[in-house]
């Protein structure tokens, strides 16, 4: 199979209903025409294989994640999924795994209205790289450098499960069978929040999504909103998995767990019924876990409001 029965026969789909791409696959570019008003917010992730995701892991669920951690970009951003480019670097023309990485791939395109409009494949070791594109009105986006003193700082979802099941398949500790199984789906199958990020427009001031650790996350949105912040670190909703393990491990995975891809954001404290109601719209719980302040620096507190003192770091590619 040559490169471009590969594409053919897994990746060109009839043209999309709604024809946001003036032109798609097939050219040497995809050509993209914003609607009036809005803007476009663009994101790339790589996933390389033994360094995102283990060899061996199973293609359908590579597939969702591939395209899941750069929708949680939009979300965070309150971006509408437009479209995406994928660059594919395979072993080999593998049909059966071919096959169901597609699947997990358009699976998750299209429950979120988002189709594939270009890119390239080529052979080399296992890499996948997907380029996304949203739409925003002008001048709605929810970026990292509007957090105020004072607003309230909520996170979506739950914390630290994947982070658990990452540790019980590297073997840093034993975990029950079941266990594994009830955390591993945070880890493989990460759900975005696009819902919440769309309805958190115009009530958020500040967000981003929580990839690499909420502790480094959050410390991105204090530096560029030039602002501190206290957080209630006994207040995190640890993932229902986490919530059966040590006061310690709970603290650790929560703060700096990684690959949660949920919502960290900031909003008024007048707006706290507001964000509430975001929430129930989008069928997302949310959690109020701590406040920005005008004082620089990061405070974490327990659950009696006494200062704790952890010294722990998000993940750091090259740390």
């Amino acid at each position: 199979m040559s490169e471009f029965d590969l594409i053919a026969r897994y990746f060109v789909r009839p043209a999309h209903p709604k024809n946001r791409a003036t032109l798609g696959i097939g050219d040497d570019c995809a050509l993209l025409t914003p609607h009036a008003g809005m803007q476009l917010a663009i994101s790339s992730d790589m996933l390389v294989e033994g360094r995102h995701f283990f060899a061996g892991a199973d293609p359908y669920q590579l597939g969702h994640k591939s395209l899941a951690v750069n929708l949680s970009d939009l979300a965070a951003m309150g971006a509408e999924p437009v479209a995406f480019s994928l660059a594919l670097s395979l072993p080999g023309a593998d049909e059966a795994w071919l096959e169901q990485f597609s699947q997990g791939l358009f699976a998750l395109a299209d429950a979120h209205d988002c189709e594939l409009i270009g890119g390239d494949t080529t052979k080399g070791p296992l890499n996948i790289c997907i380029t996304i594109y949203g739409q925003i009105p002008i001048g709605a986006a929810l970026r990292r450098d509007a957090a105020q003193a004072g607003d309230d700082i909520w996170v979506s979802g739950t914390l630290g499960d994947a982070r658990l099941a990452l540790g019980a398949l590297y073997q840093e500790y034993p975990l029950d069978a079941d266990v594994l199984a009830a955390a591993a789906p945070r880890l493989h199958a990460p759900q975005p929040r696009i819902a919440l990020g769309l309805a958190l427009r115009g009530i958020a001031h500040a967000a981003l999504d929580v990839s690499d650790g909420l502790i480094g996350d959050l410390g991105h949105i204090l530096k560029k909103s030039d602002v501190g912040a206290t957080l209630n670190v006994d207040a995190l909703p640890a993932g229902p998995m986490l919530q059966g393990q040590a006061l310690d491990l709970q603290r650790r995975f929560t703060l700096a767990g990684g690959d949660d891809y949920e919502l960290c954001f900031t909003a008024p404290v007048s707006r706290r019924n507001a964000v509430l109601g975001a929430a129930l719209a989008a069928d997302t719980p949310v959690t109020r876990i701590g406040s920005i302040e005008a004082a620089s620096g990061l405070r974490l507190l327990d659950g009696d409001g006494q200062p704790l003192d952890m010294h722990i770091t998000s993940f750091d590619h090259f740390a």
